[in-house]
This record gives C-alpha cells, structure tokens and sequence, in this order.
C-alpha cells in the first residue's frame, strides 16, 4: 500500500483484509505499534471526526502526529501549477508538499473542492500535489472526489451488524439539505458497497446524478464482485426491503459553480428526508450518516435516535479503521 486514496484502488480481499485488521485492533488482539513514526495531517479544511480520529489513532499506535490548518497554522498555500505569485498565497504546494515529506513518515490531507468547476476538481489538485511531491504515502482525508476512511469505518459498521458484507442490500439515499455539498462521501460509499458485493439501491432526485466516471467504476466493480447496482429516482423503490439506509445530500452536477440556482432547484425536494415512513419501507434496517447531520432536515430525530440507527457506532469505526491503514501504510 503506498498511498490511501480510493477505496476502488483496492481489491475485495485487500479491503476485507483492512477490515478484518481494524475487527482485531478494536478488540485488543494487536498490540502492533508505531513507534518513531511521524504522521503529519494537513487541513484546508474544516474537521471534527476525522482529525480528532486520526490524532488518537496514531498516537495509541505509539507514533507521533502534527496537525496542521492550511492558511492559518501555515502560510497561504498556492496550488496552482506555473503560477505568478504576486498575491496573497506566500508558498506554492510543491515547496510545502517537499518540505512536510521531509519530516515525515507519511501525510494526511483534506481538501474539498472549490466548487468553481467540476472538470477541474475532479483533478484533486492538492492530492495530487502531494502524490508527486511530498516522497512519503499520502492517506486522502476527504477531497474533492473520495473520503475513503469514512468509506471503510461505513463498511465495517455493516459487516459488524450482519457478519458480512455480501448481497447485503443498501440503499444510499439522496436527502435534502439547504446548501450543495461535496460529493466525496456518496462517491466513497458507491465504491465501497459495490467493490464488497453488497445489493446497492442508489436513490435521487432528478439532476442529483453523480459523476458519470463515478457510476461507470461501481457498475463495474458490483459485476466482478457478484454484487448489485440499481439507480432509481423513486424513493419506495429505493427503500423496499433494504437491510442498510445510508444517507447523505450533495451538489448537483448540472448546476456546479452556481450555488445560487443550485438552492432554488433544490428546495422542491425537502420531502427528501429519512423519516419513519421512509424506514418502515426496510426489513429493519439499520441508519448510517457520515456525520456532521442536520437533524429534522436530512433525517429526523426519531429515526436518529431510534434502536437501529448506527451512526456512533459508524464514527467510532472511524479511529479503529484508520489504525488499520497507518499499520499497512507505515509498518
């Protein structure tokens, strides 16, 4: 493993055997550690989960950990290649993505898209920087396209409550939220349920399809895993019979870079809301959210209080995860 980016750049029995791993490092069975090890996390944006998880698990591993915030603990970095810097950015990525690989083991980076351009963020310029420069593994803590440790604690949260992984049906759920959000987490979640052989329900609006790359690779990973894909616009269809709700709003592609009529097409869709109508339409099926959640928005309290919702269970997966990959990664 040299870097930790998609989900689908991974096979079946790697990511299973990930998961079996973070199974055992949650129990106690390993005591593996990292000792003398450096991990660096760089933020350019906002985090809570993710950057309080990966402090804890590197640190309970026995390595060492810096975090960073882009623009406030560093200087403004530039990240576009060529540039005349003559304003506010005082360093360019390469020079930072060279220098932080010199002190370090490996480089955790969360960069969200800037939301301007689809065909240029879906480059995942400041990952990509990284890859080239910084001479260490990189571990993609949410970019533009995939958010793959949320991905992977989601998987093991499912594998956890059923034993398995396989011909288990999903259902990833489009839910209304008042602002457009990135689409890391539905891409992730599409990869991994796929890449695992689960029954994978895809619901949305109309104009809330994801990337047509993105649907290529899951169509193709749910064929050679023996698995599932359905997309469906029509909310019963979707929920029918599914042993897993996973919820998450984000962006519309057709309207991307214009934030303004993105929300006006939006609002007809705030019927989009996991409730217990929606849930009843499942075999008891367990609630999964990534977290941060608009409560009363994209689910209600009822359904994320309820005895079947997962989503603490899901966040916590997060540290015991993410130890598994700084083992592969740094052992």
């Amino acid at each position: 493993m040299e870097n930790f980016i998609s989900v689908s750049d991974y096979s079946y029995e790697e990511i299973d055997e990930l998961l079996n791993l973070a199974e055992m490092l949650k129990k106690g069975e390993i005591k593996d550690n990292l000792q003398g090890k450096n991990l660096i996390l760089l933020f350019f944006n906002p985090s809570l989960r993710t950057r309080a998880s990966f402090e804890l698990a590197m640190m309970e591993l026995g390595g060492n950990v810096v975090t960073l915030n882009a623009g406030s603990d560093t200087w403004k970095i530039e990240i576009e290649e060529g540039a005349v810097m003559d304003g506010t950015a005082a360093e360019h990525i390469k020079d930072a993505a060279r220098v932080l690989g010199r002190y370090s083991h490996a480089i955790g980076i969360r960069a969200f898209p800037r939301g301007e351009s689809w065909e240029e963020d879906k480059k995942d310029p400041v990952i990509d920087a990284f890859i080239k420069n910084a001479g260490v593994p990189i571990i993609n803590m949410e970019s533009s396209l995939y958010h793959p440790n949320q991905a992977l604690a989601d998987i093991l949260t499912v594998k956890e409550t059923y034993g398995k992984t396989k011909n288990i049906p999903i259902t990833i759920t489009w839910a209304y939220h008042p602002n457009p959000l990135p689409m890391a987490v539905p891409n992730s979640i599409l990869m991994a349920s796929t890449l695992m052989g689960m029954d994978v329900r895809l619901v949305h609006p109309e104009g809330y399809e994801l990337d047509n790359d993105i649907v290529a690779k899951a169509k193709d990973l749910s064929e050679k895993s023996g698995g599932s894909l359905k997309i469906t616009n029509d909310i019963d269809e979707g929920f029918k019979d599914s042993l897993v709700v996973y919820a998450k709003s984000w962006g519309s592609l057709k309207f991307y870079g214009n934030e303004d009529k993105e929300r006006n097409y939006r609002k007809k869709f705030k019927n989009w809301i996991v409730d217990e109508n929606k849930m009843n339409l499942t075999k008891d099926a367990i609630f999964l959210h990534c977290l941060p959640v608009r409560r009363n928005v994209i689910v209600t309290d009822a359904v994320i209080d309820g005895p079947n919702s997962k989503v603490y269970d899901e966040a916590e997966n997060r540290l015991h995860v993410q130890k598994a990959v700084l083992l592969k990664l740094l052992k």
